[in-house]
């Protein structure tokens, strides 16, 4: 087998363009996994059942960003928590914690008007 000059330069130009195509596709999956966008909130409740939060919380004066992510970071002025004596949202309130100046990842969200549901929100 005998390698023409031409014929390297084109290999070793394919080999480069391969190269960098995985890394750049490799640089946007890791930002789009690892990229949080912000959102601001005047005020959220969060229900905790048996000491665990819920992995919901419904907001109030929202700033919602206007692109869509895989992680939102929400601030949250006033976090109002009602920790419940059983595992059902209407049922016996123990006691009610307001927390100040919180940020909380989530998700996603769903506007409602003036009511913002964020899901899949991690313990703080």
């Amino acid at each position: 087998m005998h390698f023409t000059p031409k014929g390297l330069l084109g290999a070793v130009a394919a080999v480069s363009i391969g190269t960098a195509t995985l890394l750049g596709a490799a640089a946007g999956t890791a930002g789009a996994a690892g990229g949080t966008h912000r959102a601001h909130c005047d005020r959220a409740e969060r229900p905790i059942w048996s000491g665990d939060p819920s992995r919901n919380l419904t907001a109030r004066g929202c700033s919602l960003p206007s692109g869509e992510r895989r992680w939102y970071r929400v601030e949250i002025d006033d976090l109002v928590e009602a920790h419940h004596t059983t595992d059902y949202l209407n049922g016996p309130v123990d006691r009610t914690e307001k927390l100040h100046d919180r940020t909380i990842r989530c998700m996603g969200f769903i506007a409602d008007g003036p009511t913002v549901n964020w899901f899949g929100c991690v313990p703080h």
